[in-house]
């Protein structure tokens, strides 16, 4: 019990922690990925210990749940007392009809003396139908989700069994497929290694692009090959049979060894994108598919240890929380200061530097720009001052408010 509330502060803590970056980045893409990470581990929180439907479902749990959850709600309400429900229901409509008779009759009054409308004016805040909606929205989603979080919490839930010690498939039929992908990455890890050493010559030679190019041709093939290596390598921890000590054995074997090459072709795209950014200039989304390259390293780390333990129970939840620091990392770390400050490095050893892109950035590029000399740095400076407004105090943000 008390590992199972540790957990939970784990997640809640990193969600509170996700939700805070608003208050420091300005990038509005880096807030929104923000939010999406603290309802997934807030809705991990809520599950607690995993449930029987898997990881899948409990990163969804909460909103899923929120459907299930009104009959459950409406039923707790009709098992209050009828004599605490009829005054209930009566207070409410004594507020509801409180409400519309002010509704009629300020406006009225508002309209016929200009003195009493100054008065108004000055008590009643400006609300905008884009704020209402907004607001109405945020009410209602946070209504739903607290229903969802409640059910979870105090309704019947089965807690996770135990993954199976066996699979259904037996050793010939996935130690064949995945021994000739390894032997397929082995090959390909050795040509790897012949380009890295061969310079840029060998890969002109061979194939008949700059460096730069090659290095961009073949990145998203190599992620492709990564991810889907990775599902494969799922499904054998999970269904492979291992009743007996030798298939025990060429799982581990097998499974480690394909994760190892994996890990190789993860870094050589890793490289390829370096290259291609030292060549064209470093971009958002560039930086973006790097990390996400590095939590795919990270994962396949994860499942070596899980091949070893010959038990993948364990890795969607920490895959999930991996993913989720490495957001908060980035967020830390402010992304689009990386990219100015890059680009930055290579305007000043003479590349180009696209002065535009910098401008269509976050606020939270301003301490790189300072670098630049003029006329640059204004242009920057001032195109993103620009679209700054004024924040309310629920909207404060560090980043706009040291740019201004």
């Amino acid at each position: 019990m008390l590992q199972g509330n540790w957990g939970r502060v784990w997640w809640v803590a990193l969600a509170l922690v996700l939700l805070g970056v608003g208050t420091v980045r300005g990038a509005g893409w880096l807030f929104a990925l923000c939010v999406v990470g603290a309802g997934v581990v807030g809705s991990l929180a809520v599950v607690g210990r995993r449930s029987v439907h898997g990881a899948w479902y409990d990163v969804i749990a909460v909103p899923f749940e929120s459907i299930s959850a009104i009959p459950w709600v409406y039923s707790a309400f009709g098992r209050i007392g009828d004599g605490t429900a009829r005054r209930s229901w009566r207070a409410g409509m004594s507020v509801a009809m409180t409400l519309a008779l002010l509704a009629v009759f300020v406006p009225l009054l508002g309209s016929a003396d200009a003195t009493f409308a100054k008065l108004l004016s000055a008590v009643t805040p400006q609300v905008d139908a884009a704020s209402v909606m907004r607001w109405i929205f945020t009410f209602v989603a946070l209504g739903f989700g607290s229903a969802g979080a409640m059910y979870l919490l105090a309704g019947p839930r089965s807690a996770a069994t135990r993954e199976s010690r066996g699979g259904s498939l037996r050793r010939l039929e996935w130690a064949l497929p995945v021994g000739a992908l390894t032997v397929l990455f082995a090959v390909f890890v050795i040509a790897q290694f012949v380009a890295l050493f061969g310079g840029d010559d060998y890969v002109q030679r061979t194939a008949n692009l700059t460096y730069a190019e090659y290095a961009r041709s073949g990145f998203w093939q190599l992620s492709m090959v990564t991810v889907l290596a990775l599902a494969i390598i799922a499904v054998v921890l999970r269904w492979a049979a291992r009743d007996f000590a030798v298939d025990r054995a060429w799982l581990r074997i097998l499974l480690c060894a394909i994760s190892v090459l994996s890990l190789i072709i993860v870094a050589s795209a890793l490289g390829r994108m370096w290259t291609y950014q030292q060549a064209y200039g470093f971009t958002v989304m560039r930086l973006l598919v790097e990390v996400c390259e590095l939590w795919l390293g990270l994962v396949y780390l994860l499942m070596i240890a899980a091949a070893l333990r010959l038990d993948g129970s364990w890795v969607p939840r920490a895959a999930i929380g991996t993913a989720m620091a490495t957001l908060l990392s980035l967020s830390v770390l402010n992304p689009e200061g990386i990219v100015a400050e890059r680009n930055i490095d290579r305007w000043e050893h003479g590349n180009n530097l696209d002065t535009a892109y910098l401008s269509r950035l976050s606020p939270d590029i301003v301490p790189a720009v300072e670098r630049l000399p003029e006329p640059q740095r204004s242009e920057v400076l001032d195109a993103i001052r620009l679209r700054l407004e004024e924040d309310t105090w629920q909207e404060w943000n560090l980043s706009r408010t040291n740019a201004r």
